[in-house]
């Protein structure tokens, strides 16, 4: 899982990148957990709009009941993220990993979301606080500002 690994082991500094891991999603997520991270996954290919992806998101992070489903509250609920109730060393590095799949439809359907969305979980990951990664797997159009981890 390469650029995951790297991520995972704190090589590759938490931020959203493209990621080709072309595993299934258990898999995925079994990686990340056996690491010590919580793991969250957005299915793009069914979450097409921007409030499809902002519910999917909110449902992948287990965000509150009252989360209101727009960016604002986007913003707020992942400044509160938690790490994965599986770590219990006080030291561990474990953090958060959103693998989102299909974020290519958003991106061509409506562009301007996209981008409110990326710019969203771009500036959480470089915050302080528990790490946060956010792989973009699939297809889509270029983005020169995201690096690919593959």
């Amino acid at each position: 899982m390469s650029g995951l690994a790297g991520v995972l082991a704190g090589h590759i500094a938490p931020g959203v990148y493209r990621w080709h891991g072309a595993f299934g999603v258990d898999e995925v997520r079994h990686t990340v957990v056996h690491a010590g991270w919580r793991f969250a996954y957005v299915d793009g290919w069914l979450s097409q709009t921007k409030t499809e992806f902002l519910t999917a998101v909110g449902a992948a992070l287990n965000f509150p009941t009252h989360y209101g489903r727009n960016f604002d509250a986007l913003v707020d609920c992942l400044r509160d993220l938690e790490p994965s109730p599986h770590i219990h060393q006080p030291s561990a590095e474990g953090g958060v990993v959103l693998l989102w799949d299909g974020w290519g439809t958003l991106a061509t359907d409506d562009p301007r979301s996209f981008e409110t969305a990326l710019q969203v979980l771009r500036d959480r990951a470089g915050q302080d606080g528990i790490p946060f990664a956010v792989l973009l797997r699939g297809a889509g159009p270029e983005l020169d500002e995201v690096e690919s981890i593959d």
